[in-house]
């Protein structure tokens, strides 16, 4: 798989990943071991990695300005796991992963309708404030 990563770099979809990681673990005879509970411990362990590279840094800037290019390439290595664990659980639980994430962002944009962007952040209102261009500035 690791020889392949520069193949489908523009335009990758979670249905390719679905199917890439579908792939690997039946050529490995993994599928056995890929319960949903397995997967979502995996999962788990995954995310607490990530949160170790946090864990000791204060607040940090948007596109981490002040981290090493290793330190960037760790993070993600360490999304990706994250990102790969949660795409094998929806898939062996019969989840489409990117139906489930609109049907939520369409949920969430009822829930939280633009006006409450300009109140001042609490526990109501949480998670639908923020100005788009804050959020994306460091894209790529």
């Amino acid at each position: 798989m690791v020889s392949e990563v520069g193949e489908e770099e523009e335009g990758v979809t979670l249905e390719f990943l679905r199917k890439k990681m579908a792939d690997f673990a039946k050529e490995r005879d993994w599928c056995q071991y890929h319960s949903p509970r397995n997967l979502l411990l995996a999962l788990v362990g995954e995310v607490g990695e990530l949160s170790e590279i946090f864990q000791w840094k204060g607040e940090v800037a948007k596109g981490l300005p002040d981290w090493k290019e290793e330190e960037k390439v760790h993070l993600g290595e360490e999304l990706s796991d994250v990102l790969l664990y949660l795409i094998q659980l929806s898939d062996v639980c019969g989840i489409n992963l990117g139906q489930a994430a609109l049907r939520k962002a369409r949920l969430n944009a009822v829930k939280y309708p633009v006006g409450l962007d300009k109140e001042p952040l609490s526990k109501s209102n949480v998670g639908g404030g923020g100005h788009e261009s804050d959020c994306n500035a460091h894209h790529s």
